[in-house]
């Protein structure tokens, strides 16, 4: 038989096809393009994958398939677009269980109707919610709530032969397979934590001159007993707009407003109480075609990495992101010359072990200047991930390549 004779007793021939030049990832050309529409028709695939000796890679909307390694090989390119919708909602509970092709934005309109939401306001359009597990992907709100390994109760996960499992011992699922990036299963749904959507939202947004200043009201506004539910802080590093910090007031109506006019008098210098979070707030600072780098670490300690960054590229750099969580965002043009996108990376993982510990990803970058510079680093693999990958893919056909540092 054919590959998609083989593919097609699983999902149905209507559902498999010979991949286009557009199906590919990050680069990658796919052999095929399979789109299951249940968990049971994901199961048969990866039978029938493993029989066949075949990879493959899972996605969603396809909004992040370009972010971290490149897979070595994509002879499978699973669309998981099909398997959307809640399957189960316990509004007085606070959990859903959700399909994971289900796009992020079909999951909110869903709870709104309830008066609840999901904390993950992440950035990418379209995002499904399978998508956001797979890359732990997080927005604003992860100051208050954390990533998606934090809000995630339960995950039913097809592995590489074909089972399905909720459980491994030995092995937390849920927060293991946030990350993974599709290396350890395919993610067929997830139970989800949910919060009450709050009467009231008010932002502070305070002008700064310097990542420095950044750091010290972050730490004043951290430290204060006001509650922020974010803090984010946009550098855009020449961008013909000025640098700012704004934090994000939740509760009820009187309390929000309270809170917030507190946090822009202790914050002073020109703050300012807004209905509504300033236009580069949830968003990254990157385009389509830039350079993305991702630092994390100590929120004390990013204002030195922002130097640091600088210092290496010989200009100033745009940087956004989560400040009060110590996660942050760096666009770069794609023309950055290699040995100096090298310099920068070098410059920022320095730093950052020597001011406590963190990391300095490239998130996404063009091939041929990838391929030059190490996207993760020199620190190895978490010893529970290398088991977990080991155990459940020997073979190594589930996303082959890109499993990411920890």
């Amino acid at each position: 038989m054919s590959v998609i004779e083989v593919l097609a007793e699983a999902c149905g021939p209507e559902h498999v096809w010979e991949a286009g030049p557009a199906d590919r990832v990050d680069g990658v050309p796919a052999g095929w393009v399979v789109a299951p529409g249940s968990a049971e028709e994901v199961s048969g695939v990866l039978r029938a994958a493993a029989t066949a000796g075949l990879s493959v890679v899972p996605s969603g909307a396809g909004t992040k398939l370009d972010w971290g390694l490149p897979p070595a090989h994509v002879d499978v390119l699973m669309d998981l677009g099909r398997m959307s919708g809640v399957l189960d909602h316990a509004p007085d509970d606070l959990v859903a269980t959700v399909a994971a092709g289900t796009p992020m934005r079909a999951l909110r309109a869903h709870l709104l109707r309830v008066g609840q939401r999901i904390a993950l306001d992440v950035a990418s359009p379209g995002a499904t919610l399978g998508g956001v597990l797979a890359t732990n992907e997080a927005g604003p709100l992860r100051h208050r709530f954390g990533t998606p390994r934090d809000l995630v109760a339960g995950v039913r996960v097809a592995l590489d032969e074909g089972s399905l499992e909720r459980h491994l011992d030995g092995h937390d699922l849920a927060r293991q397979v946030c990350g993974s990036f599709g290396t350890l299963g395919v993610i067929t749904e997830a139970t989800v934590r949910l919060e009450p959507m709050p009467s009231a939202r008010a932002w502070v947004v305070r002008p700064v001159s310097t990542p420095r200043e950044v750091q010290q009201l972050t730490e004043a506004l951290v430290s204060s007993s006001l509650g922020a539910a974010a803090i984010e802080a946009d550098l855009p590093g020449g961008a013909g707009r000025p640098a700012e910090l704004a934090a994000l007031f939740e509760g009820s109506r009187a309390g929000s407003a309270a809170r917030a006019e507190a946090a822009a008098h202790l914050l002073g210098g020109g703050a300012s109480v807004e209905p509504a979070p300033p236009e580069w707030w949830g968003r990254y600072p990157f385009d389509a075609d830039d350079v993305a780098l991702k630092i994390w670490g100590q929120p004390s300690e990013l204002f030195a990495v922002v130097y640091a960054l600088r210092d290496a590229a010989g200009m100033p750099v745009p940087v956004r992101g989560s400040v009060g969580a110590g996660i942050a965002h760096v666009a770069l043009p794609v023309t950055t010359p290699a040995e100096r996108l090298a310099g920068m990376l070098t410059a920022a993982r320095t730093v950052l072990m020597a001011r406590g510990g963190g990391g300095c990803t490239l998130l996404r970058a063009p091939a041929d200047l990838r391929d030059l510079v190490e996207t993760y680093g020199p620190a190895r693999l978490c010893d529970a991930t290398v088991r977990l990958k080991l155990a459940l893919d020997p073979e190594e056909r589930m996303a082959p390549g890109r499993l990411p540092a920890c």
